[in-house]
């Protein structure tokens, strides 16, 4: 593929999922299946809490929809295919709505694409009604109130369990996969991506305890300030689990908000001083890049100055790779964690 990916890099975390790969199936049931099935069963009715309410699920969901960026790979992953999910809005590079690690995992499955909800000006909730969903599943999300009252006049929603947009993909997966009865199955996941994010970072050293921050979106037109993301953003908190660190001038301006990003002025530049690695959105031809090298305020950070800078390809899947989600995390991986390991070659 032209981003570059490795496919030869499995989704090992999928073997997780083969006790439940029948449920997206057709034909007869195993023993073992069923008794999957049954003891799936036996978690209904369910209480659910998170930020926007309480939600009760009477019984195990068989039509499940999902809303917002990645809900739909927590089923999938467990082998369930949702009747509906939103649309990839955001590094699908042909256009057909489906980022490449679900293409594949539909695929697997030998299942069709379900119903794509455009999500470009906000929840679809005529198109996620029409798909009758049993549950809708939001853990990771940027619901509104009202968006979840108006969703929960059509099923049961789980949305995300503090803030929105700040659900980390250990949650994403415990969420998601306990409202559709799978939890122990989500938690075999967790081990199965944690095990592949151990394997891939132990054969680069030099990341342990580098303190890294991650850019926001920066207009090359326009430098005059650094947006970042905080601790409460999950691209932030997954380096973490990278074994680096958050540097203390992007984690003392998180603990002044609940914001998922904050900018500085490039007057303030001197406060990423204690910075190791930059990384952040770029573009194909590195032109960004090359503008902060240029400017005579950003260009002073330390990160900047010695070259200690990664910029992800905003238009191309591995441009998500710092969002972690349930089957992009082993899918991107291998190719993120070495360019992050290429800037850190270069701190002295």
């Amino acid at each position: 593929m032209e981003y570059g990916l490795k496919r030869s890099h499995s989704l090992r975390v999928l073997a997780a999922a083969a006790l439940v790969a029948g449920l997206a199936g057709c034909g007869g049931s195993s023993e073992t299946e069923e008794e999957t099935k049954s003891s799936s069963s036996n978690a209904f009715p369910m209480t659910i809490q998170h930020a926007l309410g309480t939600t009760t699920i009477k019984a195990k969901p068989e039509r499940v929809a999902t809303v917002n960026w990645a809900n739909h790979e927590a089923p999938l992953a467990l082998g369930v295919v949702p009747v509906g999910m939103a649309a990839a809005n955001f590094g699908d590079d042909d256009g057909d709505g489906l980022l490449p690690w679900v293409e594949e995992r539909l695929t697997e499955l030998k299942a069709e694409t379900p119903v794509l909800f455009d999500e470009t000006d906000g929840i679809d909730f005529e198109g996620v009604a029409d798909t009758k969903p049993d549950v809708i599943l939001a853990a990771y999300s940027g619901l509104t109130q009202q968006d979840y009252d108006t969703l929960s006049e059509i099923a049961p929603v789980v949305a995300y369990p503090e803030a929105a947009w700040a659900t980390p993909w250990r949650d994403i997966l415990r969420m998601n996969s306990k409202a559709i009865g799978l939890a122990d199955e989500g938690e075999k996941l967790i081990t199965g991506i944690e095990g592949d994010i151990k394997d891939t970072v132990a054969k680069y050293p030099q990341l342990k305890d580098k303190s890294i921050m991650f850019m926001t979106h920066v207009d090359p037109n326009d430098v005059s300030e650094v947006g970042f993301y905080t601790t409460h953003d999950t691209r932030t908190l997954f380096f973490e689990d990278l074994g680096m660190k958050i540097p203390a001038s992007v984690a003392d301006a998180s603990k002044g908000t609940d914001k998922f990003a904050l900018t500085r002025s490039a007057e303030q530049i001197d406060v990423f001083d204690d910075v190791d690695i930059i990384t952040g959105y770029g573009d194909e031809k590195g032109d960004l890049l090359k503008k902060i090298s240029a400017d005579p305020l950003l260009s002073k950070i330390p990160a900047v100055k010695r070259g200690s800078v990664y910029l992800l390809p905003d238009s191309k899947p591995l441009g998500t790779a710092a969002n972690p989600t349930p089957l992009s995390i082993s899918w991107v991986l291998e190719d993120y964690v070495k360019a992050l390991a290429g800037a850190a070659d270069k701190v002295k």
